[in-house]
């Protein structure tokens, strides 16, 4: 597969970071005590809060010796404020001139620990006094970049977002809210079956005789049988025998294939 420029660069800064003796894959453990959702929902003014975390960089703003980030974890994103003497407390200033400002890219993962504050113009960040690289993205991400609620150059086109889902879900905010609900729908529906007495049961994928109105079934063979197999259009039939057999009541949240 033939790299593009990004891609090559990054490799390079890969090797560079090994030389430096920071090995991205993988990386020692990192152990954090906070979250973004944390941070925000418990913070205060007049406490000094201490915390480690970890995420993706997203986006960052250079001003010299200082630097501001956004970082993204699981659940949201967060500033970081990164000064270059507070992360480099002795005469080597490698891990901010070198490893932070020419090595690092977006879509990276760095852990971080710092105390929490909050700016003039009222945001909650976190001013950074250790770093640490913990993965390295060989791959650029789409820079959709949010002012004043509108996406730009936004990662919009159906064909990648569904043949590239994980970059989805990284760069689209709300997205994984879909997924998130999608999952709450379903562990509701089973809990209120459950506490109605049913029984949650799996039935055959591959079925020897396909049931499901007129719908055309996709055809398999197995090998060792030596007979057709058709994905299930439905589930009923097999549901309807458990029935039969003396369940008063079954449930399955099915994959049918038509």
């Amino acid at each position: 597969m033939e790299l593009n420029e990004q891609e090559v660069i990054r490799r390079e800064n890969l090797e560079q970071l090994r030389e430096m003796g920071i090995n991205p894959y993988p990386a020692a453990e990192f152990k954090i005590n906070a979250t973004t959702s944390d941070i925000k929902q418990s913070f205060k003014k007049d406490e000094v809060k201490q915390v480690t975390i970890a995420g993706r960089i997203m986006s960052r703003r250079m001003m010299g010796k200082a630097a501001f980030v956004e970082l993204q974890d699981p659940y949201g994103r967060i500033q970081l404020y990164i000064n270059r003497d507070d992360i480099c407390t002795g005469e080597n200033k490698d891990l901010y001139n070198i490893v932070f400002k020419k090595l690092l890219d977006l879509g990276d993962i760095i852990g971080v620990e710092g105390h929490v504050f909050s700016t003039k113009t009222g945001e909650i960040s976190i001013h950074v006094k250790q770093l640490q690289v913990l993965s390295k993205s060989l791959r650029p991400l789409p820079v959709v970049k949010h002012k004043e609620g509108v996406a730009y150059d936004a990662f919009l086109d159906p064909e990648q977002r569904y043949r590239q889902r994980y970059v989805d879900l990284i760069v689209n905010q709300g997205v994984k809210e879909v997924f998130l609900k999608r999952t709450k729908i379903f562990q509701s529906m089973r809990q209120f079956f459950i506490t109605k007495g049913y029984v949650e049961v799996d039935t055959p994928v591959l079925q020897s005789i396909p049931g499901g109105a007129s719908a055309r079934p996709f055809v398999s063979h197995h090998e060792a049988l030596n007979i057709p197999l058709y994905l299930r259009i439905a589930n009923e039939l097999y549901l309807k025998r458990l029935i039969v057999g003396g369940f008063d009541g079954v449930f399955e949240f099915s994959r049918n294939f038509r």
